[in-house]
């Protein structure tokens, strides 16, 4: 990076959205942009798409937030057990990009083969989780908003009384005005 490229300018550098893989998740207090990456993660992007189309995820609770971790959503029992009525998805593990600040991954049971409608959003890098979770997505607008979701207690996260997504639908399913 030349001493003229800074931070701010990164986000000029990265090719447009597209709006077949970009997801508006609109909180109370904000919306949150997120661009899926069918190019690491295809069946999950897919899964997303659909469950977005059928407004699956409207209503559910971030229902683990760590702070300086991640919060966790899509879950509509908000208990962390919930998922779609679809089948599981395979692992999509790769070594192509990595769990930073906004990168939106599979919630799983720890079995690598059993995500489903769960996801999270990453506070800040976990090198850890690299090759370990399927990334499936990163927020490119709008971290500010994932930044003020409820936090949860305790060493699991759950949070009592959840903020909760009021709607997460594609792009190209929101009308423009």
């Amino acid at each position: 990076m030349s001493e003229n490229t800074s931070a701010e300018n990164l986000a000029d550098l990265q090719p447009p959205l597209e709006p077949q893989n970009t997801v508006y998740l609109d909180l109370s207090y904000g919306r949150v942009v997120i661009q899926l990456r069918p190019d690491l993660a295809p069946l999950h992007v897919e899964r997303v798409k659909t469950l977005c189309a059928e407004g699956f995820y409207d209503g559910t609770p971030f229902h683990r937030v760590i702070e300086g971790f991640m919060a966790q959503g899509g879950d509509p029992t908000g208990t962390g057990t919930g998922g779609s009525k679809l089948p599981n998805l395979p692992a999509e593990f790769t070594n192509k990009a990595h769990f930073l600040r906004g990168t939106v991954g599979a919630a799983r049971t720890s079995d690598p083969n059993t995500a489903n409608s769960q996801f999270f959003i990453m506070f800040a890098p976990a090198p850890s989780l690299d090759n370990q979770y399927t990334i499936w997505g990163r927020v490119v607008q709008g971290m500010e908003f994932v930044d003020k979701i409820k936090r949860g207690s305790g060493a699991n996260g759950l949070v009592k009384d959840p903020d909760r997504i009021v709607h997460m639908r594609l792009a190209t399913a929101v009308s423009k005005g």
